[in-house]
C-alpha cells in the first residue's frame, strides 16, 4: 500500500512539475513584451563581383551584434543577458543608430574571415543602410555594403564568420547557377567559384533544405510547437492524433507550396495573428471536448492552411536555389515533418506513456495544459495585432 501511494505521489508530483513548466513558458512569453525583445532571424549577404571588387551586402539585425549578444545560443533577444542594452540600441534613430554601428565596425571586421583561393581578405565598409518606418516593437535591419579587394585572377571564395554573429544566407548574385547556401552559426562556405556554376544539384538542394524546415519548428517554431501539442492534447490515442496530423500536413504543405512558387501572396500582418488565434480555438476546444468531434479535422485543415504560410514567410528569408526550386521546397516540407514528428514522439514519451491511461488525465494534464497553451496563444494574439 505504502508503494502504491509512493508511485500516485510521484505521477502527481510529475505531472504537476510538467504544467508548471508550461505555465511557466506562459508567463515568460507574456512578460516579454514587443520592446523587450525579437525572435534571431539569419542575416542574409548578396555577393557580386564587379572587375577586382568583391561587394558583399549583409542586411541583419544589427543591434544584436552590438549589444553584444551570442546569436547562436539566443533564440529571442529578450531573453539574452544583454537584453536591456539591445532595447536601448533598437530605440535610437535610424541616424544615431547607423553612427554607433560604424563606430562599432573595426571591432566587428575583425570577425570576417573571407579567403580568396586561400588568401584573407580585409572588409572595407563603404555604407550603411539602416530600416526606417517601423516601431521599436519590430526587429529593425540595417544592411552593411562591403567591398573587398581581390587578388589578381582570383577563382573561388570562401565565405565565414564569427559564430556570435549567428546564422546567414550566402547567395551569389550577376553569374549563371549562382551559389546559394545556409550557413550554420561559425560555419564555412565552400569554394565559390566568382565565374559561377556552384548552384546546388537537385539532391544537394533537397538534402540541405531538410535541416532548415526542421530548425524552423524545433526550436524555433514555438507558434506551430503549440498549436501541434494543441492537437497531442486532445487525445493521446493513435487514429484521433493521426486524422488531425494528416489534415494539417496536407494543409500546410499547400500553402506552403504556393506561396514559394509565388502563386499565393497573404501579408505577415494577416497571417501571424491568425495563426496565433488557431492556437487559442485548438487549446479552447481541448478543455470542452473531450474526443475528436465530426468537425474538428476540417477546422485543423484550415488552420493549416495558415501555417504553411507562417513556413513560406519563413522559408522566403532563406530564398529557394534557382533550377532547384522544387527539390528545396520539398526538403524543407520533409524537415518540417520530422520536427513536428520529433515533438509528437518526445510529448508521447515524457507524457502519454506514463499518464495517457490515467483516468485523471484529462483533469490534470490535459485541460490545464491547454489553458497554459490558450494564454500564450491569447497574448501572441493581442501583440501581433494591438502592440
Amino acid at each position: 500500500m505504502d508503494i502504491l501511494k509512493a508511485f500516485r505521489l510521484t505521477c502527481r508530483m510529475a505531472s504537476r512539475h510538467f504544467l508548471s513548466s508550461i505555465i511557466a513558458m506562459a508567463f515568460t512569453i507574456m512578460s516579454a513584451s514587443p520592446g523587450s525583445g525579437h525572435e534571431v532571424s539569419p542575416a542574409i549577404a548578396d555577393m557580386s563581383q564587379k572587375g577586382a571588387v568583391l561587394h558583399l551586402d549583409i542586411r541583419l539585425s544589427l543591434e544584436g551584434v552590438l549589444a553584444g549578444i551570442d546569436l547562436s545560443q539566443t533564440e529571442d533577444t529578450g531573453t539574452a543577458p544583454e537584453a536591456a542594452r539591445y532595447d536601448a540600441l533598437r530605440a535610437l534613430s535610424e541616424d544615431a543608430f547607423a553612427a554607433k554601428a560604424r563606430d562599432f565596425w573595426p571591432q566587428m571586421a575583425v570577425g570576417f574571415f573571407i579567403m580568396a583561393d586561400g588568401q584573407a581578405l580585409t572588409p572595407s565598409l563603404d555604407r550603411i543602410e539602416v530600416a526606417a518606418g517601423k516601431g521599436p516593437e519590430l526587429a529593425r535591419d540595417t544592411t552593411l555594403y562591403l567591398s573587398l579587394k581581390l587578388p589578381e585572377n582570383t577563382r573561388n571564395i570562401t565565405f565565414a564568420w564569427n559564430a556570435v554573429f549567428g546564422g546567414i544566407v550566402v547567395r551569389q548574385q550577376g553569374v549563371d547557377a549562382p551559389y546559394t547556401g545556409f550557413l550554420e552559426a561559425g560555419a564555412t562556405s565552400p569554394p565559390i567559384a566568382l565565374i559561377g556554376g556552384g548552384a546546388k544539384s537537385g539532391w544537394q538542394a533537397f538534402a540541405s533544405y531538410v535541416p532548415v524546415g526542421f530548425y524552423h519548428i524545433l526550436p524555433k517554431g514555438l507558434d506551430h510547437i503549440l498549436f501541434v501539442l494543441g492537437l497531442f492534447f486532445l487525445s493521446i490515442k493513435l487514429r484521433p492524433l493521426l486524422t488531425q496530423i494528416t489534415m494539417f500536413t496536407v494543409a500546410h504543405t499547400i500553402t506552403l507550396g504556393l506561396a514559394a512558387l509565388g502563386w499565393v501572396s497573404v501579408p505577415a500582418a494577416i497571417v501571424e495573428p491568425l495563426i496565433a488565434a488557431s492556437i487559442v480555438f485548438i487549446a479552447v476546444e481541448n478543455i470542452f471536448t473531450a474526443g475528436l468531434s465530426r468537425w474538428r479535422p476540417f477546422v485543423v485543415f484550415g488552420f493549416g492552411l495558415l501555417h504553411g504560410l507562417g513556413f513560406a514567410s519563413v522559408l522566403s528569408e532563406f530564398g529557394l536555389p534557382e533550377g532547384a526550386l522544387i527539390p528545396a521546397l520539398i526538403g524543407f516540407n520533409i524537415g518540417v515533418e520530422l520536427g513536428q514528428i520529433t515533438l509528437i514522439a518526445g510529448a508521447f514519451m515524457l507524457v502519454g506513456a506514463r499518464f495517457g491511461a490515467r483516468d485523471w488525465y484529462r483533469s490534470r494534464i490535459s485541460i490545464p495544459a491547454s489553458i497554459a497553451i490558450a494564454i500564450m496563444g491569447a497574448w501572441w494574439v493581442i501583440e501581433r495585432t494591438l502592440l
